[in-house]
């Protein structure tokens, strides 16, 4: 054989240049920490479903002056010249909540210390398709408000939050087996949304600031640092400084929640050196979640939803009239179609900049789905809601009838599109489950090409 032949022969076989591809399965750890957590919120979204609809029958019944009474009755006190004394709504907004966001903080936490997120390559899908999915849905409120006057244009950021124990209870109610690498980034995803609502509730949403107050939350911060440090998990020493830290910020005139967001990322994610390293076994910020999130999953939030959700409708005319408003209409069209598309859109983008193939399990609409899905805002947008028009204002009334059509609506166009491709997944996750070694991990996580 001549030596050109052979070289003509080389360039016919030349391998197909590697591209990386985008949304693969992940670790079998990360993974298999993606399912446990949707299974477990899979419960908190039902309570959460449950809270919701009861505010809603409540405030529209004939008895529904019991509901707005309960809603609105003021407990507490001004120990100290401290200003406690909220409306059991507040309570739940400011109070409950903050346990929900010490959870968020919690893992934001691990996905940058020991998750996804620690791997900037990984972390820059995710972050990208977040930001992705709060600037379109902002543009479109915008669009919306924008004329409307009267600070109309305040709740920008209403629908730019996703709420993934509403939508992993969809997932339940559709019985559809995600695909692990659609579950991880559906999470993850879900994970950065909340570190940029919090931000914006930091940022936008802060109206006078208490300098003293907001200095002084850096001593129980510290003292609760330095014990989660030492992995001191005493209950009467970690609560009263949380309970400090919180209080603090209440004063300072930024949102309390986000003393939960600052609490939980004090805490380690894994063992210290002088702990034996981090091979030595996981830090407090897994065991505070494992206690904590039920709790949140549980209590904190379906309370915070029960005291949110309702309001009243006035019958078919009033519902109608609701509708037609631009604070209802950019929050509804937000979540339907800047929500999806900012987040489908985003992807698509990151992929053909970095020249990354999409999975080979999956396909485009795969993609679509979960961003539907990330449509779906109630948690964290109605309390966006109260923080932009103020509680029991008709804006704010206006507002829960858009986050409540709006999350329905993106929870039905998820169902087509999911449900459409649910004997696909249920092939991958059977796929996902085989391990013939008996070694723990299925073989798909041990055999994939990186």
């Amino acid at each position: 054989m001549t030596t050109e032949s052979t070289d003509r022969e080389a360039t016919l076989v030349k391998p197909t240049p590697f591209r990386r591809a985008v949304l693969a399965r992940g670790s079998w750890p990360e993974s298999r920490r993606a399912a446990e957590i949707l299974r477990k919120e899979t419960v908190g979204g039902a309570i959460l479903l449950v809270a919701a609809a009861v505010a809603l029958i409540w405030a529209n019944s004939p008895w529904s002056a019991a509901y707005f009474a309960l809603r609105d009755l003021e407990v507490g006190g001004e120990p100290f010249g401290l200003h406690l004394t909220l409306t059991l709504g507040d309570w739940a907004a400011d109070g409950l909540l903050a346990i929900f966001f010490f959870v968020v903080g919690l893992e934001l936490k691990r996905e940058f210390v020991a998750g996804d997120l620690r791997d900037p390559a990984r972390a820059a899908l995710p972050i990208a398709a977040a930001v992705g999915g709060m600037v379109v849905p902002a543009l479109i409120f915008v669009g919306f408000t924008l004329r409307a006057g009267d600070g109309a244009v305040q709740g920008w950021a209403i629908p730019t939050a996703t709420d993934i124990a509403f939508a992993v209870a969809v997932l339940a109610v559709l019985s559809t087996h995600l695909p692990s690498a659609l579950r991880t980034f559906l999470l993850t995803l879900a994970v950065v949304d909340d570190l940029l609502a919090v931000t914006v509730i930091a940022v936008f949403y802060t109206e006078k600031i208490n300098v003293v107050a907001l200095g002084l939350v850096v001593i129980p911060l510290t003292l609760f640092a330095i014990c989660v440090q030492k992995r001191i998990r005493s209950w009467w020493l970690l609560i009263p400084l949380g309970s400090a830290t919180w209080v603090l910020m209440h004063e300072s005139g930024v949102h309390a929640t986000v003393a939960g967001v600052l609490l939980g990322f004090t805490v380690p994610v894994v063992r210290s050196a002088a702990a034996g390293g981090p091979d030595a076994g996981p830090g407090l910020a897994e065991h505070f979640e494992h206690r904590l999130r039920p709790l949140s999953a549980g209590f904190a939030v379906p309370v915070f939803a029960f005291f949110a959700a309702g309001v009243a409708l006035g019958g078919l005319e009033g519902f109608t009239r609701a509708l037609t408003d631009p604070v209802t209409m950019g929050i509804v069209a937000g979540l339907v179609v800047g929500k999806p598309v900012g987040i489908f859109l985003t992807t698509r983008v990151m992929a053909a900049v970095t020249r990354a193939r999409l999975d080979s399990a999956l396909q485009w609409v795969d993609v679509l789905g979960v961003a539907m899905l990330a449509g779906i805002g109630f948690t964290v947008s109605l309390l966006i809601g109260d923080l932009a028009y103020g509680q029991g204002s008709i804006r704010d009334d206006f507002v829960k009838v858009g986050v409540l059509t709006g999350s329905l609506l993106a929870a039905l166009i998820a169902a087509v599109l999911l449900r459409a491709r649910n004997r696909r997944y249920r092939d991958i996750c059977a796929q996902e489950t085989v391990d013939r070694d008996r070694d723990g991990v299925p073989d798909v996580y041990q055999s994939r090409e990186d």
